[in-house]
């Protein structure tokens, strides 16, 4: 397990790093859908650490893209479906995707089809409910998944980076809770009066024997499949199908990459790296979702079905400026030029 100060190291050293590119699943009941928690509720949680001991940090970094298509070319045509692939920037590789559309932020008019294509983070965490507003049922193993967006994860990483704490919050005799709290600011939740329990707090017998019981999970279970070169072309692939306003073709992605909930069954297609991240917690700039998918087991190399935050786009812009009438074929031809350029 590493210490505080190797946490604080390493973030500190991805702080750098950006600073200067600036300028298996345990039931249905694992992930604890606090989104859900009434209007001034909280939720008291307790982290614990991953049971990959080679991890530095208590969490796993997330980055999806988002791809949508006016709907399945043999299918229902005319509802909107949403793909979902991994950014390969999780593991230090150069996106295709990223590769395509980040020089066109120089220009206004391709900010609005740069956002919409930016990759989304969240973050995988585990541990107990400690306190529940909700009053769930307690699975049959108490430890939990918690899937965060930006917003909180923010507030996490500010506490760890503060000589205050002296402490990992993990650490099961002299840890901290987090009292998860859900507010509203207009008409979004938000979650930015969130913050560490003041008191340190040992494990009871109870939390202790449930890891003894069912052991950690290993966190990077439920992290996407890192695709392949073919993976990476097809991706590219569905880009331009999306980018250009076509239709979802299941025969030719399906194998690789296909929406949620999708039946296949009527296609030669097999799935065998399957997107299917949905969209769960709420932030202050985007509308509030107010449940999860159903959890289904799934083989280590898919996206699981859990959630992932809908968050504020994250791509190095200040302002929208894109007029939204620029043909597909357009947008292509001048991410390109730009690129070329």
């Amino acid at each position: 397990m590493a210490t505080l100060a190797e946490i604080r190291a390493k973030l500190l050293a991805q702080d750098s790093k950006s600073a200067d590119n600036a300028n298996a699943n345990r039931g249905v009941d694992a992930i604890y859908p606090f989104w859900n928690m009434d209007t001034d509720s909280t939720s008291v949680i307790r982290f614990l650490p991953d049971a990959d001991q080679s991890n530095t940090f208590f969490w796993r970094e997330r980055q999806i893209i988002k791809m949508q298509f006016p709907g399945v070319k043999g299918g229902d045509t005319s509802k909107p479906v949403t793909v979902q692939v991994p950014c390969v920037e999780m593991w230090g590789d150069t996106c295709p995707v990223h590769a395509e559309i980040r020089p066109g932020f120089k220009d206004p008019s391709m900010e609005d089809i740069g956002r919409k294509y930016w990759k989304k983070r969240s973050y995988i965490f585990q541990g107990f409910v400690v306190t529940d507003p909700m009053n769930e049922e307690t699975p049959e193993n108490p430890i939990r998944r918690f899937v965060i967006g930006p917003q909180i994860f923010k507030l996490l990483k500010s506490a760890l980076m503060d000589p205050d704490m002296e402490n990992l919050p993990t650490d099961y005799d002299a840890g901290t809770d987090f009292r998860l709290t859900k507010t509203q600011k207009g008409q979004y939740a938000d979650y930015s009066t969130s913050n560490w329990a003041r008191k340190e707090r040992s494990l009871n017998e109870e939390e202790r024997k449930a890891i003894e019981t069912n052991g950690l999970y290993d966190l990077n279970e439920f992290m996407p499949k890192r695709p392949s070169d073919e993976d990476l072309r097809i991706i590219m692939e569905m880009f331009e199908s999306s980018v250009d306003g076509n239709l979802y073709d299941p025969e030719k992605f399906g194998s690789y990459y296909k929406p949620y909930g999708l039946d296949l069954g009527n296609t030669k297609s097999t799935p065998k790296t399957v997107a299917t991240t949905k969209v769960a917690e709420t932030t202050t700039t985007a509308p509030a979702q107010t449940t999860a998918p159903a959890q289904t087991t799934a083989p280590k190399a898919e996206v699981k079905a859990e959630p992932v935050m809908a968050e504020a786009t994250t791509a190095p812009v200040t302002a929208s400026a894109g007029n939204g009438s620029t043909d597909a074929a357009d947008i292509l031809a001048m991410i390109r030029n730009r690129k070329a350029d």
